[in-house]
């Protein structure tokens, strides 16, 4: 099948209607990717996701090196046949979880020199490396490895960290384009610049450059304000090819989402659905709701009258404190699979919104009913 990407229509806001063909079945966006890091998304079978819809999961290429190492994946037959997961998967470089243990790594040139956070054993990471670990993983799109930085960082700091990126892009690029098999697996650039307008419009021109069949944009939703979040990803966006897909990596909150997808984003991905509902956290159309909350003792209703998921048809908010309260496994189990549905079905509602031209309907009643 190999890989296609189609912009089937584009809404005034900028918001593109869109379909990635891959290996592993068709991916529609804007889509939002479930993360299971280590080849899991906790609380769920990959049957539950099957049913929930889910077409893309993220698993995480530091961790899954780590534990149980990638050359066991490969000999198990790749990641998709290790996990069972028929559909499409999307491997990140790792960058990210090297970067955030600041005290166990330390950056140059060549790479990251970091320590595992298991034992405590170190490792070298390469642009080369990373590509290496996820070639074998088998996963349908693959990441460069880039520096990610602390927000705020000063202009010097994150120009610095911006052209170490594009250059392991390069280097990315060209080990891809010799061991690496373009009908197996696609590769996606990232673009860097902290929150410096001028520095990620020239991060996203350079990568461009190099011919990337993806993008995504790095580095944000780690601190700064949505709004400089929001200013950052269109500097970037405006940039990149209308022809390929964009990915924000690491976003969002359900209230968020429609101002990413407004600026042309196409895929996204966030720990917040199943962090959420581990902490009893559940997002509905009404807003958030707190499970664990003392008025939900008795409440026979279902957690969200207007959600079609498994957990609103069959159980009530009663129980569902009960569970939490306990700290039944089944809390978990409930709360994740309903979180996902929620989230998932807002793309869904997104992506018919943009077809039929009233995005902007949807958005404003969406965020009325959230706020």
């Amino acid at each position: 099948m190999g890989f296609r990407f189609e912009v089937l229509t584009t809404d005034p806001s900028g918001a593109r209607l869109g379909r990635l063909m891959t290996p592993h079945g068709v991916i529609d966006t804007p889509a939002f990717m479930p993360v299971g890091t280590a080849a899991t998304v906790k609380g769920q079978t990959q049957e539950d996701l099957e049913k929930l819809g889910a077409q893309i999961l993220l698993a995480n290429t530091y961790h899954l090196y780590l534990r149980p190492g990638h050359s066991l994946v490969r000999q198990m037959g790749g990641l998709h046949r290790f996990m069972s997961w028929p559909r499409a998967i999307l491997t990140d470089s790792g960058g990210y979880q090297v970067f955030s243990l600041s005290a166990l790594r330390k950056v140059g040139d060549e790479g990251v020199t970091f320590r595992s956070h298991i034992d405590g054993s170190e490792h070298f990471l390469s642009p080369e490396k990373a590509l290496e670990i996820q070639m074998a993983l088998g996963s349908d799109i693959c990441m460069v490895l880039d520096e990610c930085i602390e927000a705020p960082a000063e202009e010097s700091r994150a120009r610095k960290a911006a052209a170490r990126t594009l250059d392991w892009a390069r280097r990315s690029r060209d080990y891809f384009a010799r061991h690496g098999d373009a009908d197996r697996q696609m590769i996606f650039g990232i673009v860097q610049g902290g929150t410096h307008s001028a520095l990620r419009r020239e991060n996203a021109d350079a990568l461009v450059d190099l011919e990337f069949p993806g993008y995504a944009i790095g580095g944000l939703a780690v601190g700064e304000a949505h709004s400089i979040t929001c200013e950052m990803t269109a500097e970037a966006a405006s940039r990149l090819p209308a022809d390929r897909p964009r990915y924000l990596m690491g976003v969002g909150k359900p209230e968020q989402i429609l101002d990413y997808v407004r600026l042309g984003v196409d895929m996204m991905d966030c720990v917040l659905p199943t962090r959420s509902a581990r902490h009893g956290c559940l997002f509905t159309s009404h807003g958030r709701l707190l499970i664990r909350n003392a008025q939900y003792a008795a409440d026979p209703r279902p957690l969200d009258e207007n959600c079609r998921c498994a957990v609103c048809r069959r159980y009530s908010r009663a129980y569902l404190r009960h569970l939490y309260s306990t700290g039944e496994f089944l809390s978990v189990i409930l709360n994740t699979h309903h979180n996902l549905y929620f989230y998932l079905d807002t793309m869904c509602k997104i992506r018919e919104a943009i077809r039929f031209g009233n995005l902007e309907t949807f958005r404003s009643e969406f965020l009325a009913c959230m706020a």
